[in-house]
């Protein structure tokens, strides 16, 4: 599926991509081109470029994307944006498609330079400010790898706690001789980050935090940052300031650290505030540099901007748990069949996607199975695949055609109903006439739309790769025919339905991946058939799954046997989605 794998890799990209149509509208931009405009991928789908960024109009970008349009020749250049306060280096080119544009921020390069051209200038005017103006550029290169070093190490960690710590350990001392990182929950506030230059006053700094939150009156500097919004700066604390800040239980937990300084910035991001983080000097370091307030304001936006991702992704995850768990619902188990399923998203953050796998009942008691892969791997995938296993249930209920001729009418239905998506599928009926039930044999009739073919794993541990006619995917709308397959199913046997992502890796052969499915069915042979999909899985994913794995195992056990006992619906922790 090279058109899944493109849009993959578009969309996994590190660099920021968008493409902008002939109407100068977003046609697509990448998860990580919206991040570093502050907007998500849906707030910029199908919006006019300068529509949603005016202040564009009449700058360096709108030149240069309407001359590429105009005349196709690519241009390269750097600008800066003002709204979000970063330096662009864009690259864009024209294709059938719109303009491509691909940006990255490389504010910290120029803040570097010109901390650099203004040393050298500092040096030619005057020789003897030559170490001032190197310090003061060293020091400048070191917030901006403050900043970088809090952008990637909030986003590094699910724990918003630990990274809130991780925060406040790190702009100490570089910006303070301690900190205080608030949280704000439910209403609730917290002092979750704390961090001080000394470890010695870490128990002081300790027991006035745990004070300071139930404490603080209404004058002090957290709470009025959070009641307006703005950041608080007293450069001289003074003692009466204290007094009208503080209870007499915290200003005597304040007392051994000795504060004359205090910076307070609002932790906001997209409207939303996520509490304050408070910088504190003792009497050695005196007042705040104006170098010191400008990296905290922008600190304090780089983390609200981190706590809110981590939020979303919290937000997300639990959206997409609650999906998987009404998608995908244990199948059905019929008389003498024994039937286990199993779900493997290849996204961590997003335990969801397009593969899927069905099992019901049809009125004359055939057992119908579903295996597709809808292309994509992310909510969108998985809102199309519901679409599609509720039609093909429909279909299948309402008329017992054969698969091939079901397949055929959802085909037709995917295109009528305009049910926008390309998926593989393969549709199988487990039969059994008269004939069948006294010889102790079933028959498996099925079609395949562009999806791989089942594995037939014998009583004897012989494993038969079943062979038949494969049509063209879902959502083609295929005039042609579609045929079954048919293969017989004796007793003791097991009939495993997939989507690719089980064998296939993007660096290996198909074939390899088949064999190696194989033999790995062949290892697990004799064991319970939960026990061998849990088996196949660990087998064939140990080192995680690149894309979507859907798995459907059916045993048939002998006709005149007792039907085994269901394993019950697993839990699905996100960390490792599975359902059976």
């Amino acid at each position: 599926m090279a058109a899944d794998v493109l849009m993959s890799a578009v969309g996994g990209m590190a660099r920021p991509l968008f493409v902008l149509d002939p109407q100068w509208r977003f046609s697509y931009i990448n998860p990580a081109g919206a991040r570093l405009l502050d907007r998500t991928v849906e707030d910029l789908t199908g919006a006019v470029v300068w529509e949603e960024f005016p202040e564009a109009v009449g700058s360096p970008f709108e030149d240069h994307y309407r001359r590429v349009a105009r005349t196709g020749v690519p241009a390269g250049f750097e600008a800066w944006f003002d709204p979000l306060g970063i330096w662009f280096q864009v690259d864009a080119f024209r294709t059938d498609g719109g303009v491509v544009v691909t940006y990255d921020d490389v504010t910290a390069r120029h803040e570097v330079e010109r901390a650099r051209e203004e040393a050298i200038t500092a040096r030619e005017e005057a020789a003897g400010r030559a170490e001032a103006a190197a310090a003061a550029a060293e020091l400048a290169g070191r917030h901006l790898m403050l900043l970088g070093d809090i952008s990637q190490a909030m986003t590094a960690t699910s724990d918003s706690d630990a990274a809130v710590q991780g925060f406040a350990e790190r702009v100490v001392p570089l910006l303070a001789d301690w900190c205080l990182v608030s949280v704000v929950e439910n209403g609730r506030r917290r002092d979750v980050g704390r961090a001080h230059a000394d470890p010695a006053m870490a128990g002081a700094l300790h027991r006035y935090a745990d004070l300071r939150a139930t404490t603080n009156r209404a004058t002090a500097p957290v709470p009025t940052a959070l009641r307006e919004g703005r950041p608080v700066v007293i450069q001289h604390l003074t003692p009466e300031q204290v007094v009208a800040m503080t209870t007499p239980p915290a200003r005597a937990a304040l007392a051994p650290l000795q504060p004359t300084a205090v910076a307070t910035f609002p932790l906001l991001a997209r409207g939303e505030q996520f509490g304050a983080f408070t910088l504190v000097h003792g009497p050695e370091r005196g007042a705040f540099t104006d170098a010191e307030l400008r990296t905290a304001d922008i600190a304090s936006r780089r983390a609200a901007l981190a706590l809110d991702n981590a939020r979303l992704t919290t937000a997300q995850s639990r959206v997409a748990e609650r999906l998987q768990r009404s998608l995908l619902s244990p199948p059905v188990q019929p008389d003498n069949l024994q039937l286990a399923v199993r779900y493997r998203p290849a996204v961590q953050d997003v335990s969801i996607g397009g593969d899927w796998y069905d099992a019901f009942l049809q009125p004359d008691g055939s057992t119908v199975l579903v295996i597709g892969d809808v292309m994509g791997h992310d909510l969108e995938a998985a809102a199309v695949m519901g679409q599609l296993k509720t039609l093909v249930r429909a279909i299948a209920y309402d008329r017992q055609d054969a698969p091939a001729d079901l397949v055929r009418r959802v085909d037709l239905a995917v295109v009528g109903l305009d049910v926008a998506t390309l998926a593989t599928a393969l549709v199988a009926r487990v039969e059994q006439d008269d004939d069948d039930r006294v010889a102790g044999l079933r028959r498996v009739r099925w079609a395949s739309a562009g999806h791989p073919m089942p594995m037939l794993l014998q009583a004897d541990g012989k494993v038969v790769d079943l062979d038949g006619p494969v049509g063209p995917p879902l959502g083609v709308g295929w005039a042609g025919g579609r045929a079954d397959g048919l293969a017989v199913v004796p007793a003791g046997s097991t009939l495993l339905l997939f989507t690719d992502g089980l064998f296939e890796r993007r660096t290996g052969d198909l074939d390899q991946g088949r064999e190696r499915l194989r033999a790995a069915v062949q290892d697990l042979a004799a064991e319970p058939l939960e026990q061998l999909c849990d088996g196949l899985l660990a087998a064939l994913l140990a080192d995680g799954a690149e894309d979507d794995v859907a798995l459907l195992a059916v045993r048939a056990h002998p006709v005149d046997a007792e039907r085994p006992a269901a394993a019950g619906p697993r839990a699905v922790p996100l960390e490792r989605p599975c359902l059976s």
